[in-house]
């Protein structure tokens, strides 16, 4: 038996999230058909982030068990041939038998993106939130420094969550704009259920002139999440990459975000 791991891309617009479920097509789902149709086994893939309905992924990882010989970079190009279009993998190899990416001390990134202007386009009704009234990015970057670090993230935690600590690190968190384009990129080490989402609806209260910066500190420290911003809607967030620590201090910033 064989353990490969996988780097999968998708775009979640039509699917009820990553883990399988009974109300509709997940992407685990549509893995586990494409992999029963290539290798006549019934394979289960196990994913290291369950992310949302709704939500995109530029690069999570998945593993599965095989007996099938093929090389295991060509996995890659056969599944490919058998996923609907908006699934792809992007990288193929084995690992050993006792890895799951789950339970590996990671880095992961998440990019929120905004269209910010006065009509939406329709270019970008998939995978980008449009806010129709202005955004200030500065003082969306003053508030987004209040929670680099590691912080007890009660307030930016979606209630009823059942984990053992609400205690996470975020080492990076920037705001950028590209024209009409408004970019939240977080990178740490874990995240609670909708946290990254939750933090993108309380810097776009702050953006928007509602609350100030400073605000954003007394949500944290207050560990309550009624007074942090609302959950901000899935299709604008897209998991960019997640990467082994120890692999972390050999990447640059401008090397690309799927990592192999």
């Amino acid at each position: 038996m064989r353990r490969i791991k996988l780097v999968v891309a998708y775009d979640g617009t039509n699917y009820q999230g990553w883990q399988i479920q009974n109300n509709g097509e997940t992407i685990e789902s549509t893995l586990n058909r494409a992999l029963l149709e290539l290798t006549g086994e019934e394979i289960h893939v196990h994913g290291a982030s369950r992310t949302d309905s709704g939500v995109h992924a530029m690069g999570n990882l998945a593993v599965f068990d095989t007996e099938a010989r093929m090389a295991a970079d060509k996995f890659s190009y056969a599944l490919n041939q058998r996923l609907p279009e908006d699934i792809r993998i992007q990288h193929s190899c084995e690992v050993p038998p006792d890895y799951h990416p789950r339970y590996q001390k990671t880095v992961k990134t998440y990019e929120y993106r905004i269209l910010n202007r006065e009509f939406p386009l329709p270019a970008y009704r998939l995978n980008t939130y449009f806010v129709y009234y202005p955004l200030d990015e500065e003082r969306m970057r003053q508030a987004a420094a209040y929670l680099v670090g590691e912080h007890d993230f009660r307030s930016f935690c979606a209630a009823g969550a059942q984990v053992k600590t609400t205690v996470r690190t975020i080492y990076e968190l920037s705001v950028e704009r590209q024209g009409e384009l408004l970019t939240i990129r977080v990178r740490g080490g874990g995240f609670l259920y909708n946290m990254v989402r939750i933090i993108a609806g309380t810097l776009i209260r702050v953006g928007s002139g509602d609350w100030e910066p400073e605000r954003v500190k007394t949500i944290l420290e207050a560990r309550d999440r009624k007074l942090a911003g609302p959950t901000a809607p899935a299709k604008g967030l897209t998991l960019m990459s997640i990467v082994d620590e120890a692999e972390q201090e050999n990447l640059s910033a401008d090397r690309p975000l799927i990592m192999r």
